[in-house]
């Protein structure tokens, strides 16, 4: 299959050449220099590797050469004149890139794999440009087709350049002082926070106490049955990040409109109840203190994008934008099952969520920002006693699971009939969030109160449940469950001075 592509990509790149009667960039020679001093020097391989593959040669005999060299070297075989020989006769293409004498033509070429790293990044280089004219014509060539929809072309013109980048160009390992130093200055800014945190606020100040905020480079998933109000836990998020911290944060809405997600804000904000919003029959008072409290908003660096059936690439395109554009701090994802991988995708829906996942983590490391993502739960919950949800929930693939740094599930007892805990606290307007997975942290449940009426999420306050006096419990688990490293349990017994509501003023 990868022989046949190269095949169509070199056919490609003749055609253009036809076309415009230009030579391909290629360096022909420094691919001899290369493929010689790989059968020179024992451990070259291991030094090219990470900058050129089969593909990147541009003449199909060197093509065919490598493919035997990688082959030898992943299997561990001496790598030189008689053993590469030996293997392309074994394949039956000895004679087809020019018999032995070619092989020991290539060896005289060179004296020594000095240079053999540099002369690598010139075939890659010349590799990454023959690709991006073949894509640029394909481009090209796809613009003068009326019959395909703009959106289908923008869509396969971002991912096909993304592809190029993705494949070829690589992160450079870095020895540890610059990294070391860049550490030191991280937790030296943490702590001149005045709440102590180091990653963007959440604006839940006993989940905080957990996260320190939501980590830059942190994919994560929040997760819940249907009407465990999701949506509502990440908008009192988004409002508290951009209102109360002036933290950017864009919010990617494929269930609901640009218009019913603002006024679900809207709702939160003014203590205005959602019915009454969306009759819109209210007092003049009422219209008064509305026109008031959404002035905050109003000047809010919340950016909404309500795209249907977003495409992973799509995601990738926009968010690098309102990175450059605005310089977001913060990506929220609603929800993670409604995006599509691509048109391109043929796999299962399994196979497709979990490409989505991984590009998920992938552009929060890019962009250096954390993504929250809703995630939704299969119907096992519904069946288990007690009704909490666990990591074995997560619907369509557990790679969601392994690629998330932390995994929150919102529960709310009061949903399912459960008003009163074991110890007889009342679960009345009670939620639990459920922190199941934290790569880097602790793990436990931390409670917040929840207005229905409002889909509002908020600090747990005593006036607003007075018997409820459970605990925050969390234990300490700094590695993935696999790697079998947990701390012991310990308890915040939530005794700090004031806490902090996630949406400020009092019902008025």
């Amino acid at each position: 299959m990868a022989e046949n592509r190269n095949k169509k990509n070199q056919f490609n790149i003749e055609q253009i050449n036809a076309q415009y009667g230009k030579l391909p960039p290629q360096a022909v020679e420094v691919e001899e220099a290369v493929l010689g001093a790989l059968m020179l020097e024992r451990d070259a391989y291991v030094t090219v590797a990470d900058y050129i593959d089969t593909h990147s040669f541009y003449k199909e005999e060197h093509q065919k050469i490598f493919e035997a060299i990688k082959k030898l070297s992943t299997n561990e075989k001496p790598v030189d004149l008689l053993m590469v020989t030996q293997e392309l006769k074994d394949r039956e293409q000895l004679e087809e890139i020019g018999g032995p004498a070619y092989i020991t033509q290539l060896t005289r070429r060179v004296a020594s794999a000095a240079h053999i790293e540099f002369h690598a990044r010139i075939i890659a280089q010349k590799f990454i440009q023959r690709e991006l004219i073949r894509v640029s014509t394909e481009i090209q060539s796809k613009s003068y087709d009326d019959t395909l929809d703009v959106d289908e072309l923008i869509n396969f013109s971002e991912s096909s350049l993304f592809k190029i980048a993705q494949g070829n160009i690589k992160k450079e390992t870095v020895p540890i002082k610059p990294v070391l130093n860049e550490a030191i200055v991280q937790i030296e800014k943490a702590k001149n926070q005045k709440e102590g945190l180091s990653g963007v606020p959440s604006g839940f100040t006993a989940l905080d106490r957990i996260t320190s905020g939501w980590q830059k480079t942190d994919l994560v998933i929040i997760a819940a049955r249907p009407s465990m109000g999701k949506t509502a836990f990440v908008l009192s998020m988004a409002r508290e990040m951009a209102v109360a911290h002036t933290q950017g944060v864009a919010v990617f809405s494929l269930e609901m409109s640009s218009v019913q997600l603002v006024t679900r804000l809207i709702s939160a904000e003014t203590e205005l109840g959602g019915q009454k919003l969306k009759s819109g029959r209210l007092e003049d008072w009422e219209w008064e203190h509305l026109n008031r409290k959404i002035s905050s908003l109003d000047k809010a660096p919340i950016f909404i994008d309500d795209t249907p059936a977003l495409s992973i690439f799509e995601f990738r395109a926009k968010c690098r934008r309102l990175k450059m554009q605005y310089n977001i701090d913060c990506v929220i994802v609603d929800y993670l099952q409604l995006m599509t991988a691509g048109t391109d995708n043929r796999g299962s829906r399994e196979q497709e969520v979990s490409t989505i996942s991984r590009s998920l983590k992938a552009i929060a490391k890019e962009l250096d920002i954390p993504i929250l993502a809703l995630s939704q739960l299969n119907r096992s919950v519904e069946s288990r006693e007690g009704k909490r949800p666990q990591l074995s929930d997560l619907r369509e693939s557990g790679a969601i699971e392994q690629d998330a740094d932390i995994v929150l599930f919102i529960h709310r007892p009061e949903y399912y009939g459960i008003t009163e805990d074991e110890s007889g606290n009342s679960l009345l307007g009670v939620a639990e969030i459920i922190i199941a997975k934290h790569r880097n942290g602790a793990t436990g449940d931390v409670h917040l109160a929840f207005k229905k009426e409002l889909a509002k999420f908020s600090d747990m306050e005593n006036q607003f449940n007075p018997g409820f006096n459970t605990p925050q419990t969390f234990s300490s688990k700094m590695n993935d469950e696999e790697d079998g490293l947990s701390g012991e349990g310990i308890s915040n017994n939530n005794d700090f001075d004031k806490q902090k509501t996630s949406t400020s003023d009092a019902p008025f």
